[in-house]
């Protein structure tokens, strides 16, 4: 078993602690918050840091979660990429492009995985329907829409609620497309009674994919996001038109369903009949913890030395597009992304 620890033990960072005290031997936590360290470090009989440089001094710590605010990424990251650490960067993977690309550039020299926490690529709901896509099982992909809104929640202090909800579907919908995004646009906005800080708490992304010859047409594929911190339920939900079938899948409950219909004889007198006949079929799923697949693939990438499934490279692709979409909504126009 690999010697872990966490730096940052905010309600993520938790959840790090509590999953890899089962995959893992946890051998210590970092937060600056040395009350907060403390308490998670005896839940878990764990050693404590207040200084993370103080974990990652430890001979025996072989990879390293980061769940810190995202403007720290950068700064604990690379001291733990140079420590020789193997580094796991919650989303979003860092502040600025350049950042990113630093780290990526850095881990390679240093001959260390670097993943990037893109957890909803891990949901089983999702491995299911891009399998299900991959295999036709539904025609071609013809659009992709995604509602994710909740409450605010008092954790974020430093991005929007694009790059804390926006980059989760930004992130599937390019995994289950499987095509680069070309173009982003975006309508958003701030309602001061329910966010008092300076990003927007609502916004409307669309995404255009290139087609699977790489050329920009009216037939590609698109993808519209909804997110917001202004709704009293939490929804976590996609919805698919295929060329065969209109699929929805739920990624709170990892419940799938799967719509078709064939046109049937009807009375044209008759506008009550339908001339139309629905069929609807649920796939089930065993449940999955997505964090604990997460850090399961991370650890075997260290062990393999094969790739995390969201390598740096993959969450740096999904940052840019999820910054393009920020850029959209302040400039008022549409961003054509260049390879």
């Amino acid at each position: 078993m690999l010697n872990v620890g966490v730096i940052g033990v905010g309600s993520m960072g938790q959840n790090h602690a509590r999953v890899y005290s089962k995959i893992a031997n946890l051998v210590g936590i970092a937060d600056s918050d040395s009350t907060m360290a403390e308490k998670i470090g005896e839940r878990y009989n764990t050693k404590t840091f207040d200084d993370f440089n103080e974990l990652l001094e430890l001979d025996i710590l072989d990879a390293v979660s980061i769940a810190t605010p995202t403007n720290t990424h950068y700064k604990i990251g690379l001291a733990a990429i140079n420590a020789g650490k193997n580094v796991l960067i919650e989303k979003p993977f860092t502040s600025t492009i350049d950042e990113g690309k630093e780290l990526i550039r850095i881990a390679k020299e240093q001959n260390v995985t670097l993943a990037v926490g893109q957890i909803e690529r891990h949901n089983p709901v999702v491995r299911l329907t891009r399998h299900m896509l991959a295999n036709n099982k539904f025609g071609d992909l013809i659009s992709i829409a995604s509602r994710r809104v909740s409450s605010f929640p008092a954790r974020i202090k430093d991005v929007g609620v694009i790059l804390d909800l926006g980059i989760h579907d930004i992130d599937v919908m390019r995994y289950l497309v499987g095509l680069d995004v070309t173009s982003v646009y975006t309508l958003a906005g701030l309602t001061r009674t329910s966010n008092e800080g300076e990003f927007e708490d609502h916004a409307n992304i669309l995404l255009e994919f290139k087609d699977k010859n790489g050329d920009t047409n009216d037939t590609n594929s698109s993808g519209f996001i909804e997110v917001n911190w202004l709704t009293p339920m939490k929804v976590r939900k996609v919805s698919l038109t295929c060329s065969k079938n209109f699929v929805e899948f739920d990624y709170i409950t990892q419940s799938l369903e799967v719509s078709s219909s064939t046109i049937i004889d009807y009375d044209i007198s008759n506008l009550y009949q339908l001339p139309q006949k629905y069929e609807i079929r649920k796939i089930s799923i065993k449940p999955e913890e997505p964090l604990k697949n997460e850090l399961m693939d991370f650890l075997s990438a260290i062990t393999t030395s094969n790739d995390p499934l969201v390598t740096g490279e993959e969450g740096l692709k999904t940052l840019r597009i999820a910054h393009a979409a920020v850029e959209s909504y302040k400039k008022k126009e549409k961003i054509i992304l260049k390879d």
